[in-house]
C-alpha cells in the first residue's frame, strides 16, 4: 500500500501546476517584493552587496538606490575569483560549486556565470509549468521524446569547480531525469549517447534510437530549432546506413566510442520488418517533405527554442514537420530564466512568454526613440508591474545565483498580460547590431533582408542553408559583408540580384541615407563552401561548447578572428552591390 501512495505522490499533476501559476501571477507586486527580500536576506552579507551600503535593508527602493545596474564585464572579476577557488561569500551567501558557460558565440569566447541549486529549481519550475500548459492543449500519453540533446564535458576550473554549459549542468543533474520521467517524456536515447564525447556519433545514435522506438515517439525536440534541422539534414545523408543497422541488428562501424557501442548493442536487434517500413517511407517522400510525421507517426508536436536567431530555421523545420505544430520552448539564458510559454498554440513567430515572478527580481529599461529615429535607453528602469503594453524594454534582472541588477542584453516587447504578469515577445539582442555610423540594424533586420533576397533562389530550388554577417570598418567607407552557404550552385547573375536585394532590404533610415551619400560602402555578398557553417560549429565545440547550445553567430565581431578566418578561407564567390548606383 505504501508503494502505491508514494507513486501517486510522484505523479505529475498538470492542473495543480497551472493552479499554482495562476495564484503566483495574480499578486505580482507582492511576489516580486518577497522574492527580492528573500534574495537579499540570503545574500546580504556577501562582499559584493556589502560594498553598496544596504545595511541589512531588503526593500526595492533602497536596493535600486544603492546597487548599480551592471553588465557581465562588471561582475567578471568576482566570478573569476569564485572559479579560481575563493570560497568566501563573494556574490552568494552559500558558496557556488558549479559554473555555467554561456553560449558566448558573439564575442568568440564563452562567459562564466554562477549556477546553483536555486537555478536548478527555477529550471524545473519552468519545465513543469510549460509542460502543464502544453499538455493541456496537446496531451501526450506514456510516450518517449526523441530529444536531440548533447552534453559537453564538464571540466574543473582552476579552483576545482565543475564547469559546463548551462544545458550540461541541467542534464547532469539528477532532478532533470526525475522530472522528465514524471512528465512522461523520457528520452529515447541512453545516457551514453547524450553524454558521448563525439557529437556526430551521438547524433547518428539519437536518430537510430528514434527509429527503434518510432511508434512510441510523441515529441521531437532539442534545445534549439537549429539542432532539429541539422539532425534531419544529417538523416538525409545517413538514412540508408540506419536502415542497414536495423535490418541486421548490428551498429554501423562509424560509431567507435566503446560506451556508446555497448549501450546501443543492448537496444539493437535485427528487425527486417521495421527496416522495410522505414525504407519504403523514405523512398515515398518528395524532397523529404513531411519526413518527421512519416518516420514517427504518433508525434504530437515539435519542441525547441524557435525565436530570435532560430527564426531563419523555421522554414526548413516546417518542411520536415509537415502538418505537425511547432511549439516554441521557454525564455531563458545561461544566466537564468525569464518566462514561460503558456500559449503553446501560437506559432513561433507570435510566441510570448509570461514572466514567473518568483524566480528573480525583474526590472525593465525603457527604450525610447531619439531625434534620429533610433531606439535608445531611457534613464531609469521600471518594475514588473509598471511596464506598458506595446512598449519595448531591455531586461535587467536579479537572481538567486549572485547576479544583481544584471543587464541581460535582450530587448523585449510587452504583448499582453496574464493576470498581473507581463507577456513578453523577444525582439532582439540589444548588442547584436550591424552598425557603422548612424545606421543601426538588428538581428531581425538582417534576417528579413536575407529572407527577401533568398526569394531570388526559389525558381532554381535553392535555399540559404545558413548565414552570418560582419561589418568591415577597415575599408573606407566601411560596409556590410553577408556570408551565405547555399544548398547548391547558383548563377552569377542570380547571386548579383541577391546581393543588390540584400542591400536594398536594409530599410533603416540611417543605413539608406548613408548608402546614398556613400558614407557606407556597397554591401558585399560572399558565398562560402558547403560545410563551412559546420566548421564553425566544430570550432565552437572545440572550445568546450555544447552542440545543443550552439547558435550560429549572426554577426561576427572584429575581435572574433578565428571565425573570420574560417569564413574568409572558405569563400568561393564574392559580389558587390550596385543597388545604389
Amino acid at each position: 500500500m505504501k508503494m502505491i501512495v508514494e507513486n501517486i505522490e510522484k505523479k505529475f499533476d498538470g492542473e495543480e501546476v497551472i493552479e499554482d501559476f495562476e495564484v503566483l501571477t495574480k499578486d505580482v507586486g507582492r511576489v516580486q517584493e518577497e522574492t527580492l527580500q528573500k534574495i537579499l536576506e540570503e545574500n546580504g552579507e556577501t562582499e559584493y552587496l556589502k560594498q553598496w551600503g544596504l545595511n541589512g535593508r531588503t526593500d526595492a527602493e533602497t536596493f535600486k538606490a544603492c546597487v548599480p545596474i551592471v553588465t557581465h564585464k562588471n561582475l567578471e572579476p568576482y566570478i573569476q575569483r569564485i572559479a579560481d577557488g575563493d570560497f568566501s561569500p563573494i556574490l552568494t551567501g552559500k558558496s557556488i560549486e558549479t559554473i555555467s558557460l554561456s553560449s558566448g558565440t558573439t564575442q568568440g569566447k564563452p562567459k562564466f556565470v554562477p549556477f546553483n541549486d536555486e537555478l536548478m529549481e527555477s529550471t524545473m519550475q519552468i519545465f513543469k509549468t510549460s509542460f502543464a500548459f502544453r499538455n493541456r492543449e496537446f496531451p501526450i500519453g506514456n510516450g518517449k521524446a526523441l530529444q536531440f540533446i548533447y552534453s559537453s564535458k564538464q571540466f574543473k576550473t582552476k579552483g576545482g569547480l565543475a564547469a559546463g554549459t548551462a544545458t550540461t549542468n541541467v542534464y547532469r543533474n539528477a532532478q532533470f531525469k526525475k522530472t522528465m520521467k514524471a512528465m512522461s517524456t523520457p528520452c529515447c536515447s541512453p545516457d551514453e549517447v547524450i553524454f558521448g564525447p563525439d557529437f556526430q556519433q551521438s547524433l547518428y545514435c539519437h536518430l537510430l534510437c528514434g527509429l527503434i522506438f518510432r511508434d512510441e515517439v510523441h515529441v521531437v525536440s532539442s534545445t534549439f530549432a537549429h539542432s532539429i534541422v541539422h539532425a534531419f539534414r544529417t538523416f538525409e545523408q545517413v538514412w540508408e546506413s540506419l536502415v542497414v543497422d536495423i535490418r541486421e541488428g548490428v551498429l554501423s562501424s562509424r560509431v567507435t566510442v566503446p560506451s556508446i557501442r555497448l549501450a546501443m548493442t543492448k537496444l539493437l536487434k535485427p528487425d527486417p520488418e521495421l527496416a522495410d517500413a522505414i525504407y519504403s517511407k523514405c523512398l515515398s517522400l518528395s524532397n523529404w517533405c513531411g519526413l518527421i510525421p512519416e518516420l514517427f507517426p504518433n508525434t504530437k508536436y515539435i519542441y525547441g527554442i524557435m525565436t530570435g536567431s532560430m527564426e531563419p530555421y523555421l522554414k526548413k523545420l516546417r518542411h520536415y514537420a509537415g502538418e505537425l505544430p511547432l511549439l516554441s520552448a521557454d525564455y531563458g539564458s545561461s544566466e537564468g530564466w525569464v518566462g514561460v510559454n503558456i500559449n503553446p498554440k501560437l506559432p513561433p513567430e507570435m510566441v510570448t512568454y509570461a514572466v514567473l515572478p518568483n524566480i528573480g527580481y525583474f526590472e525593465f529599461l525603457p527604450l525610447e526613440e531619439n531625434v534620429n529615429g533610433m531606439m535608445e535607453q531611457a534613464n531609469s528602469p521600471v518594475g514588473l508591474t509598471e511596464v506598458k503594453l506595446g512598449e519595448e524594454y531591455e531586461i535587467v534582472f536579479t537572481n538567486f545565483a549572485g547576479l544583481y541588477r544584471y543587464r541581460l542584453g535582450d530587448v523585449v516587447k510587452i504583448k499582453g498580460f496574464h493576470n498581473g504578469t507581463p507577456e513578453l515577445q523577444f525582439v532582439c539582442r540589444s548588442n547584436l547590431l550591424l552598425n557603422i555610423n548612424i545606421d543601426k540594424n538588428t538581428e531581425k533586420d538582417l534576417q528579413l533582408a536575407v529572407e527577401a533576397a533568398a526569394k531570388h533562389l526559389i525558381d532554381e530550388k535553392l535555399e540559404v542553408v545558413d548565414f552570418t554577417s560582419h561589418v568591415n570598418i577597415s575599408a573606407d567607407p566601411g560596409h556590410y559583408i553577408i556570408f551565405w552557404e547555399l544548398s547548391g550552385e547558383a548563377t552569377d547573375e542570380m547571386l548579383q540580384d541577391c546581393c543588390n536585394c540584400l542591400d536594398k532590404s536594409f530599410i533603416d533610415a540611417g543605413y539608406v541615407s548613408s548608402r546614398k551619400v556613400s558614407a557606407i560602402g556597397a554591401l558585399e555578398l560572399r558565398i562560402v563552401k558547403r560545410g563551412t557553417f559546420h566548421k564553425i560549429l566544430d570550432h565552437f565545440v572545440g572550445l568546450g561548447g555544447a552542440v545543443s547550445q550552439f547558435k550560429t553567430p549572426r554577426c561576427v565581431g572584429p575581435k572574433n578572428s578565428s571565425l573570420i578566418q574560417i569564413l574568409s578561407t572558405n569563400v568561393v564567390k564574392s559580389y558587390s552591390s550596385t543597388a545604389f548606383y
